[in-house]
């Protein structure tokens, strides 16, 4: 019997020792002192028969009845915890920097073709590039080390047989994120999002799609800049449209490319050459010389082993089965976690997600989507997709600001920007891309043909130059469908009142089911 409770009134004190011991990750993490982002699940054991379990946080607490209880050395908790707890690669290779090696050889000596043993034996030479002395494995069957059905895991595998693994991680040591098939997901999964994304298109000709596409270009780049609170200049705003025109095209998750893509997007003061070279850091002044900081980047001299890291996985998942959404998921958040550049991280971000989205064909040919629209218009699921990561590492960071604001980060923290738990992210850009294909998508389309239904009519009316038509309909649908008095006396003074009044009333018909002043 399994009870699922859910809000912070149910929970008890589970600290109490004489009443729940820790197992798994829990129990790695006290018993050997661990300064780790706590895994999304963590796991108790109790004298009581019941198995529940409570959401605290964001955190999932099971609680397992006595027969669960695991023995008490490192190999029985680490089996506990890849059971039950998943598979956390950070927290598994913080905990190998600090447990004997004996221990581990120990454990996997006492199970040597056991599924467990063998993949904790693979992690322990993958995440410490160390190697056991222990002889290569002759018989027994490949197993995964990723379970499909838990984790998004690429295929075709990598064979490795000196622990008969399927290695079928996002990545590899450099920078391997990992992303949980939760029920939101799933979800997203049978919706069909491309479907329904063709769906949304098929009813318009090639004509006004074309149009469209050059508005949305438009659009998605303002939306994009202000984001950040950025007025772009008209060639900055160009340039933006022209790199979203490429990005079905090229491939710009290598390292020239993305240089050449930051040096396009930004003033050219702040153009970079290669991946930066400080510290920085993502917070606000709040103060004088007192900064509130959201955000430690990692350290300059980790960067390029990061990066190198991201964009492998990035190749690895090209062509390894992973759904396209995945895919943008790690690697767009991944690059801007990393923040490799001084200037323009955000904006590659979300450009990003255009050019793995359209490149694996998840939107039709020659469409794409302001999915910033969406993000502008909910800042608050955009911040918590950041901040499912950044608040949970900056505790972890000790850092230090001079009098000019510059920072100095003084203890290892590449371990966390390498094995991050992307589930969040991949859970927020997926909502993100269904409201736009939804809302933003669909509302443009038909707002657009809607007004070639109104121009149309117009122009029966008076034969008008396109400009003044265009003119007319936008003056119209800033005042609920009326030309104001003002706006005619200094630009329609030479119409009729019947040609206004036929005007406006084609006007309200082909838009009646709107609220045009919000067009």
């Amino acid at each position: 019997m399994v009870i699922v409770l859910m809000g912070k009134a149910m929970v008890e004190n589970y600290q109490d020792k004489s009443k729940y011991s820790p197992a798994g990750y829990t129990a790695l993490v006290e018993r050997y002192d661990l300064d780790v982002i706590p895994n999304w699940h963590r796991s108790l054991v109790t004298a009581s028969g019941i198995h529940r379990i409570e959401s605290i946080g964001g955190v999932i607490v099971e609680i397992y009845p006595s027969k669960y209880r695991p023995g008490d050395t490192l190999g029985d908790h680490l089996e506990f915890a890849l059971k039950y707890d998943g598979t956390n690669l950070a927290i598994l290779t913080s905990l190998f920097q600090k447990a004997g090696e004996e221990d581990i050889l120990g454990y996997v000596r006492s199970k040597p073709t056991g599924k467990y043993a063998r993949r904790l034996w693979f992690l322990y030479e993958l995440l410490t590039g160390k190697t056991l002395p222990l002889d290569d494995l002759k018989q027994g069957n490949y197993i995964d080390l990723l379970e499909p059905d838990e984790y998004y895991a690429v295929t075709p595998i990598r064979q490795v047989r000196r622990q008969r693994i399927n290695d079928n991680l996002l990545g590899d040591p450099r920078f391997c994120p990992t992303i949980r098939r939760t029920d939101a997901l799933r979800g997203f999964e049978t919706a069909d999002l491309p479907g329904r994304c063709r769906q949304v298109v098929a009813g318009y000709s090639p004509e006004l799609l074309k149009r469209a596409l050059g508005y949305l270009y438009t659009k998605e780049t303002k939306s994009s800049f202000e984001i950040e609170h950025i007025k772009p200049t008209s060639t900055r705003t160009e340039r933006f449209v022209a790199l979203l025109q490429m990005a079905e095209k090229e491939d710009f998750c290598r390292k020239a490319q993305l240089i050449e893509v930051q040096n396009r997007i930004v003033e050219a003061r702040f153009r970079d050459s290669d991946y930066r070279s400080a510290q920085n850091y993502v917070g606000e002044t709040v103060a004088w010389q007192k900064e509130r900081i959201h955000f430690a980047c990692p350290k300059p001299e980790d960067l390029a082993d990061l990066m190198d890291g991201l964009t492998a996985a990035h190749e690895r998942m090209n062509t390894g089965g992973v759904s396209a959404v995945i895919q943008a998921a790690a690697i767009a958040y991944g690059f801007v976690f990393l923040h490799p550049f001084e200037d323009g991280n955000g904006r590659i971000h979300r450009f990003l997600i255009h050019n793995i989205l359209a490149r694996r064909g998840f939107t039709p040919e020659g469409i794409m989507f302001p999915i910033s629209a969406s993000i502008l218009k909910n800042p608050a699921d955009y911040d918590a997709s950041l901040e499912a990561f950044s608040k949970q590492i900056m505790p972890l960071v000790e850092y230090s600001l001079d009098e000019d604001g510059r920072m100095t980060v003084h203890n290892d923290t590449a371990i966390w920007h390498r094995y991050i738990d992307m589930t969040p992210q991949a859970e927020a850009i997926f909502r993100f891309i269904e409201l736009t294909i939804n809302t933003e998508l669909a509302s443009e389309l038909a707002f657009l043909a809607k007004y070639d239904m109104a121009k149309k009519a117009i122009q029966e009316v008076v034969d008008m130059p396109d400009r003044q038509i265009d003119l007319f309909i936008r003056f119209c649908l800033q005042n609920n469908g009326r030309l104001s008095a003002r706006k005619r006396a200094s630009h329609f003074d030479f119409l009729s009142d019947e040609e206004i009044a036929r005007m406006e009333q084609f006007l309200l018909s082909a838009y009646r089911s709107e609220t045009l002043n919000d067009e």
